[in-house]
């Protein structure tokens, strides 16, 4: 197994850059995505917006869809980069629970969760994006907030930590081929 984790590309966190480690860690290919082109899918959002908000200075650093200076990219970007890559994203309906979840589905390519955070004491609320992948038949946790990535021991330790993710106001989302 320590074998096989040195083969999974894995991205630490930095600033607030979790959409863009997690799908490259999704795709397990550095700056399969980079900074400058989520910033340039987040511009073309606001671009195509026919209801664009209006100019203020603010407008310089907290941008509709992301902060220029952070990251924090939200869940447009997200869709609008993986279905550029050919890719379909479904929200799953978590009323429904991840057993609904088909693990085994050959156009399943990964998960992609969005989980809220408290850091600095409970000080700060923002929200997390992880990435969770099968990789030669074995389902990963690659979360860039862990040291390395997790594996899990079978499908219903994911489905585990997937309604987990359901009861505490996390969201799933079903990324296919």
């Amino acid at each position: 197994m320590a074998s096989e984790q040195n083969q999974i590309y894995h991205e630490r966190q930095r600033l607030q850059f979790c959409l863009l480690h997690s799908l490259n860690n999704l795709f397990q290919q550095k700056d399969a995505f980079t900074r400058a082109t989520l910033n340039s899918i987040a511009e073309r959002l606001v671009l195509d917006d026919p209801e664009k908000e209006i100019w203020t200075p603010f407008s310089l650093v907290f941008k509709p869809h992301h902060n220029s200076v952070t990251g924090n990219y939200d869940i447009n970007v997200l869709i609008a980069a993986l279905e550029g890559r050919g890719k379909t994203v479904i929200w799953h309906d978590g009323r429904n629970g991840a057993s609904a979840i088909d693990l085994n589905d050959g156009l399943l390519m990964g998960i992609v969760v969005n989980v809220p955070v408290r850091r600095y004491g409970g000080l700060w609320k923002s929200r997390h994006w992880i990435a969770v992948r099968k990789i030669d038949g074995v389902w990963y946790n690659l979360d860039s907030d862990l040291q390395a990535p997790h594996c899990f021991k079978d499908c219903g330790e994911v489905r585990e930590f997937l309604n987990f993710i359901i009861n505490h106001d996390g969201q799933v989302l079903l990324v296919k081929k």
